[in-house]
């Protein structure tokens, strides 16, 4: 299915969409964020029970997650970026939860909840002594369980592996693998980051002019986004350089006739959004850049016409490339897109480095792009999509025209 509206579905305490009831209108700000935005207590338990269905699988007794994006997958909880976190999962479906003590009473998914002591008279401790204090904590709670042991192997710390068992299985891949089908309590925040971005780009087309510096605009499209979600960013990215592929903002001023590449995104309670539109500085684009516009907004014809659930993305990437060849000396020469979630960039791999396949539920961003010299110095359009059981969802219909 191609679509070109997006329908965010809402979620009640069950976890179930329910796109029909219409919520009522919040009482302020403050509890519009602090209570629309609730954990969703139901949808984390359904993911701790695809987890153990895994786990069965494999034969894996007891799973130790310490990626701070897995823990909050399975339980709900965010603490930021400055203190580590620990989850346990057993056979029975036992989930132990270990966090800083500050965080000790916000909602979460999880049987039992412990504090470990992240600062000693408001000094932060160092990072060792949190992680040394966060394991310990886990091990004084943990409760028994049969068969293997399994954790995150690129993100386990020596204090975790070498305090106990010498058989641990990788889960890495597993919990990738989860993470890649968005449930509709994840649709929903990703769609309340896309608000930000939605905003940003509004803005944008009355900020880039002739003479606008790179830092302004970034700082005024970040004022947009904190505005719209009514609360401080947990990230903010990605390019803001005009005249350019990419990159951090400059402290140089926009000339008529380059194309700024926008390529906007923002963290939203851990959860990302990535998307791209390019401006022409000055409102006036060339018949190259108009041209080169267009054969860039084809590939997105050619995504809702092709995608569905056992799609090769190998393969779509192969037909965007070959679409845009006949641009040169324009080139285009990244990967299409990829998966957004708990993390900037998460499976499906739009990129012939990758054998993925699509899956239903998944959330994914195409972003082709053409550049050269001649285009001042090109430009990339991104789109978001969400893999439906029988094609694919828009969920960016915004514009992307460039003036």
């Amino acid at each position: 299915m191609s679509a070109a509206t997006k329908r965010w579905p809402a979620v009640d305490e069950s976890g179930i969409p329910s796109v029909s009831r219409k919520s009522p209108p919040p009482r302020t700000l403050s509890t519009y964020v602090s209570e629309h935005w609730a954990v969703n207590k139901p949808a984390c338990r359904s993911r701790q029970q695809r987890l153990l269905a895994e786990m069965k699988q494999l034969g894996v007794g007891l799973v130790v997650l310490s990626r701070p994006a897995s823990v909050q997958w399975l339980t709900g909880a965010y603490v930021g970026p400055l203190f580590p976190v620990l989850a346990a999962i057993n056979s029975d479906g036992h989930v132990t939860l270990v966090l800083p003590s500050r965080k000790e009473k916000i909602p979460v998914a999880a049987d039992e909840v412990h504090g470990y002591a992240e600062k000693l008279l408001s000094t932060m401790r160092d990072g060792s002594d949190q992680v040394v204090a966060t394991v310990a904590t886990l091990f004084d709670h943990l409760h028994p369980a049969s068969g293997r042991v399994a954790c995150e192997f690129s993100v386990a710390s020596h204090h975790l592996t070498k305090s106990w068992s010498d058989d641990w299985l990788d889960f890495d891949s597993v919990l990738f693998g989860l993470r890649r089908q968005k449930d509709a309590d994840e649709l929903q925040m990703l769609a309340r980051a896309n608000e930000a971005n939605a905003a940003m780009y509004t803005a944008a087309r009355e900020i880039v002019q002739p003479g606008v510096t790179e830092l302004d605009v970034y700082n005024q499209l970040q004022a947009v986004a904190v505005s719209t979600l009514g609360e401080p960013l947990t990230y903010f990215g990605q390019d803001f350089q005009s005249c350019s592929r990419g990159g951090a903002p400059r402290d140089r001023k926009c000339e008529a006739g380059e194309l700024y590449i926008l390529d906007l995104g923002v963290g939203f309670r851990g959860y990302y959004s990535d998307n791209a539109r390019t401006l022409a500085v000055g409102g006036q684009p060339t018949d190259d850049q108009q041209r080169a516009w267009e054969m860039v907004s084809e590939v997105f014809s050619l995504v809702e016409a092709t995608v569905a659930p056992g799609v090769s993305c190998k393969a779509l990437f192969e037909q965007a490339q070959q679409l845009l060849a006949d641009a040169a000396p324009w080139v285009f020469n990244h990967h299409l897109g990829h998966g957004v979630g708990l993390a900037p960039h998460e499976g499906p791999h739009l990129n012939p480095n990758w054998d993925d396949t699509f899956r239903s539920g998944e959330f994914f961003t195409v972003e082709p792009g053409l550049y050269h010299e001649d285009l001042r110095a090109g430009l990339r359009l991104e789109q978001n999509y969400l893999v439906t059981d029988s094609g694919v969802e828009l969920l960016t219909d915004w514009p992307l025209e460039m003036a």
